[in-house]
């Protein structure tokens, strides 16, 4: 049999101390300062908390019930009745409710074409899709 030197051994046997560690299969490496973490479970890149849908719901339900309670201190404070007239319509309405009916027909009068845009793209992503 051949006899074998410390070098031709650690060649030989990858678990041996003599060999590198970059060879060693199974050896930790080390991480790579430069490089981005990798996300975990619950964590975006960043290793900030990721956003759920629960949690944006519940958000959302908190927002609503702070707008609804501002919205029921402006009724009782503006509840007195005023007249309301529109071309050849009269009546009486609160004038809560009527600023209320006003600034919701505002927002339908700017939603509308928001809507019938979104629909133009969507529609037209879908063609361009089909075609490939």
């Amino acid at each position: 049999m051949s006899e074998q030197t410390p070098t031709d051994r650690s060649a030989a046997d990858p678990a041996s101390p003599a060999a590198p560690t970059s060879a060693r299969p199974d050896a930790p490496t080390q991480p790579d300062p430069a490089a981005p973490a990798a996300p975990t479970h619950g964590f975006d890149s960043r290793g900030k908390v990721r956003t759920t849908r629960a949690g944006a719901w519940w958000t959302a339900l908190v927002v609503m019930a702070i707008v609804s309670i501002a919205f029921l201190v402006f009724i009782a404070q503006n509840a007195e009745a005023v007249t309301i007239r529109f071309l050849t319509f009269e009546g009486e309405l609160s004038l809560a409710v009527a600023l209320l009916l006003s600034a919701a027909l505002g927002a339908l009068v700017v939603a509308i074409p928001g809507i019938v845009r979104m629909i133009q793209l969507r529609r037209a992503l879908t063609r361009n899709a089909k075609e490939r």
